[in-house]
């Protein structure tokens, strides 16, 4: 895949700053940008490492690359420098989408280049990332030099092509690829990206054989089927196991028993395997709800909307204006699995939830640390929750006492059109 010629930075804040990669002459008497050489621009040397994406198995690959470089340049010589994440983007129909990273070294001396150098070129051919180095002319103009690998795997100095500013696009750079990477639309889509992963992690083929053991046309039975959603500390173990109870319904979680021992070796992989495994995890939880609602009524403790909130506020970077506009595809529920009759997001405020998270002592997923240690992130979660359709989430206050809350759930539950 070619380089990229646009780009979004993540800044402090959680702004983005979008530049262009010009021709080598047709933009000389632009006006330099002055956030663009403050970030990227002398003193010190900035470079940029994007990961061609690729498709089928090497959409895998890269995405596992990515995550390797990400912990090679916090280490060894990178160490002082600064990290940020960089998204190279434009053209195809997933927005051509790049992952990558800014690295500023602030102490501009050539042993950062010469490592990167040797970082890259250790890597496979396939998804060997691109590497660019940022300069800055006599007059201010700031420019970016690919290195190229040339014959005998030397690396050597290319073309350079001038840097502008860029508006910010209508939708987030990270949107347009969201269905071909964490919002699978549906189970073939998640099962060709486990499948890729067969050689290097044995468990993926235990949860691709469950998987194929699920009958692909699944019907729901005559009893109710409903969801719990919501954030950690919203009262969701309370509430399912409580309501269950009340209604004598089976108690069913996402992802189900069958592959939950497996979570902790997927939640170390990469977003596009993580979110396939969990998203697979909905469908053997439908072939559950097909056979528990012809005897019984069925409560679920999180279903498909957890998997693709956290996928989308986790993708799309930056603050609540970068998600997804509301009726986007990516909120619709997938044509293929099974849906609940009603879903319940319960809320509760941010200061409510720090209380009851203390002391809690709870093994968590990255996700779920990250809620604690992001708000923005939690923002995100929270907004996607609500922005979900066919169907859509019924907002819950947990805030009051649980007797309360239990009440209100029974109700909504026994009276879903009131």
């Amino acid at each position: 895949m070619a380089p990229p010629r646009r780009f979004a930075l993540e800044l402090p804040g959680c702004a983005l700053l979008h530049f262009a990669v010009g021709g080598a002459g047709g933009a000389g008497g632009a006006r330099p940008d002055a956030r663009l050489a403050a970030l990227l621009g002398p003193p010190g040397r900035s470079f940029s490492l994007c990961v061609p994406a690729g498709a089928g198995g090497a959409r895998v690959r890269a995405a596992r690359l990515h995550q390797r470089l990400r912990g090679r340049l916090q280490h060894g010589p990178f160490r002082g420098c600064q990290l940020c994440p960089l998204l190279g983007y434009g053209g195809g129909p997933d927005g051509g989408l790049q992952r990558g990273f800014l690295l500023r070294d602030p102490r501009g001396g050539p042993d950062t280049r010469r490592a990167l150098l040797e970082l890259v070129g250790s890597c496979p051919e396939p998804e060997r990332p691109h590497l660019g180095e940022f300069e800055a002319d006599a007059r201010g103009a700031l420019w970016l030099r690919l290195w190229a690998l040339r014959d005998g795997g030397r690396q050597q100095p290319g073309e350079r092509a001038r840097v502008l500013p860029l508006p910010e696009p209508p939708l987030h750079p990270a949107v347009p690829a969201l269905h071909s990477s964490v919002v699978f639309p549906d189970r073939d889509a998640a099962r060709a990206v486990l499948q890729e992963c067969v050689s290097f992690i044995p468990e993926a083929q235990a949860v691709l054989d469950l998987v194929d053991q699920c009958p692909r046309q699944l019907q729901k039975g005559k009893f109710q089927v409903v969801a719990i959603e919501g954030l950690d500390a919203t009262g969701k173990t309370t509430v399912t196991q409580s309501i269950s109870k009340a209604l004598n319904a089976a108690l069913l979680q996402s992802p189900p028993m069958c592959i939950r021992q497996w979570r902790n070796i997927f939640d170390e992989e990469p977003p596009i395997i993580r979110r396939a495994f969990y998203s697979l995890g909905n469908y053997l939880v439908a072939s559950e709800i097909a056979k528990e609602s012809m005897k019984g009524p069925v409560i679920l403790d999180r279903y498909w909307h957890s998997t693709a909130t956290y996928a989308i506020a986790a993708e799309v970077s930056g603050g609540l204006q970068h998600l997804p506009p509301a009726h986007h595809p990516v909120y619709q529920w997938p044509g293929d699995l099974l849906k609940p009759d009603l879903v319940l997001l319960l809320t509760v405020s941010p200061e409510e939830r720090v209380q009851r998270l203390q002391g809690r002592g709870l093994e968590k997923t990255r996700e779920e640390a990250e809620l604690e240690a992001n708000s923005i992130f939690r923002q995100k979660v929270q907004k996607s929750y609500q922005l979900m359709e066919n169907p859509s989430c019924l907002v819950v206050d947990a805030s009051p006492s649980r007797e309360e809350v239990l009440q209100k759930v029974l109700q909504l539950i026994q009276n879903p059109g009131n």
